[in-house]
């Protein structure tokens, strides 16, 4: 069965900004006290911009947003020479669970790939790993930082055929 959904860059689909915004200041941010007008501001003027990164992507089923995932060149303060990062995936709780999520970091990381770079890093919280994992990903580090993360790897290998496109 095919997804019913839509993955877009944001500089396509300006209009889902705000909900992007406000699901990566809830989930990653609104704790630690920065206010979502920051969040909102570095989007607008880092995202929207021309540069490859940092971009984020959109899942959509026609105007309902499902979910975004961003690529950013640091993820990590711990490894700050290390990039490009998928980071910031986030699935609306009714779109879980239908490959919402693993069609976005595929999709973040092909064209991570297809701006040049022969890797790709990520990092997650350890209850994640069999997740990324059954992405593809490799861990290669864990317990990395304050928040004890698990750190991932993806290299481009085209011998490897297509990205593993499992629904966890």
């Amino acid at each position: 069965m095919s997804p019913t959904f839509t993955i877009s860059d944001l500089r396509q689909r300006p209009e889902f900004l705000d909900t992007v915004a406000d699901r990566i200041w809830q989930a990653w941010w609104r704790d630690s006290g920065h206010p979502l007008s920051r969040i909102s501001g570095r989007l607008r003027d880092e995202n929207l911009s021309a540069d490859p990164i940092p971009f984020a992507l959109v899942a959509h089923d026609g105007e309902a947003f499902l979910g975004t995932v961003s690529v950013i060149a640091s993820d990590l303060a711990e490894r700050p020479q290390w990039t490009p990062w998928v980071a910031a995936v986030w699935v609306e709780p009714e779109a879980r669970r239908r490959g919402v999520g693993g069609a976005l970091v595929n999709q973040a990381t092909r064209d991570c790939f297809a701006l040049g770079f022969g890797r790709a890093y990520l990092c997650a919280r350890a209850r994640l790993l069999a997740y990324y994992e059954g992405l593809g990903w490799t861990p290669i580090e864990r317990d990395v930082g304050p928040r004890r993360l698990s750190v991932f790897i993806r290299e481009v290998n085209p011998e490897a055929g297509p990205i593993n496109r499992s629904r966890p």
